[in-house]
């Protein structure tokens, strides 16, 4: 991680949950983290924090509403003017409602494609404008997906939401092809993340916080610190390294 000391990164999402665990954790090695959030209450919480444990890097929380282009464009120009641009963009916010493709609403599904897939798109392509115009030919762009992307379980709720991930598997191998196809050597990942122990449960059954607490209880779950290990992993791979997928699961999950 040694390189990438001084350097600017974007994290979407990094209020709670896993986007603050890679804020906190790009800080400690030394990195200017854009932590951004509809509310930032938290990420300043989390920055003060930073600053107190001593950590080298600095953590600079910025509001902005994903589902909002011109927000998300107003915050790649704040960043230009500031920090003079982005060297890694970590697309980790997401979102889920339990809208079954049978009965659900069109409301929900339409918040999911505008976070999920079409901030994760935007956010990607400024972030490669935003390096190529300076001339950052070793960035990263990683995807937070989920093990949704990659199997659809038998769970009604959330099957517009996998669908949503399997978009982000998409785009992710899309997007190498084309930094391959541009000469570029800015690297793709995506990490998928089975189940982690977040307010994610909460928020999708959050009429029914008996059914999301017992999502947890059942086994020993990853933990949000465990997936900051893992984009740490991928940002400390050599040059010549392209790690296109991570797939974590707890170790006593069976599905």
């Amino acid at each position: 991680m040694e390189r990438w000391k001084g350097r600017v990164a974007l994290v979407t999402g990094a209020s709670v949950g896993i986007g603050a665990a890679i804020a906190r954790a790009l800080v400690q090695h030394g990195m200017k983290v854009v932590g951004c959030s509809r509310s930032v209450d938290k990420i300043e919480k989390l920055a003060a924090e930073c600053q107190s444990a001593g950590y080298s890097g600095t953590l600079v929380p910025y509001k902005c509403d994903l589902s909002n282009e011109e927000e998300i464009l107003s915050m790649f120009s704040a960043i230009k003017t500031l920090h003079q641009g982005v060297d890694v963009c970590i697309n980790n916010a997401g979102l889920a409602h339990a809208e079954a493709l049978l009965c659900g609403k069109t409301e929900g599904w339409r918040k999911m494609i505008d976070v999920n897939v079409l901030a994760l798109s935007i956010c990607t392509r400024e972030a490669y404008q935003s390096m190529k115009e300076r001339n950052i030919d070793d960035g990263h762009i990683i995807n937070i997906n989920s093990m949704c992307g990659h199997r659809v379980v038998h769970q009604p709720a959330v099957h517009f939401y996998s669908a949503t991930k399997y978009a982000v598997t998409a785009l992710t191998e899309g997007l190498r092809q084309e930094l391959r196809e541009a000469k570029s050597h800015i690297r793709a990942t995506a990490i998928s993340p089975d189940l982690v122990e977040t307010e994610f449960a909460f928020r999708l059954h959050k009429n029914d916080p008996e059914k999301a607490a017992a999502t947890y209880e059942s086994l020993k779950c990853l933990k949000a610190e465990d997936i900051a290990i893992a984009v740490t992993y991928v940002l400390s791979a050599p040059p010549h390294v392209q790690i296109g997928d991570i797939q974590l699961r707890p170790t006593e999950q069976i599905a």
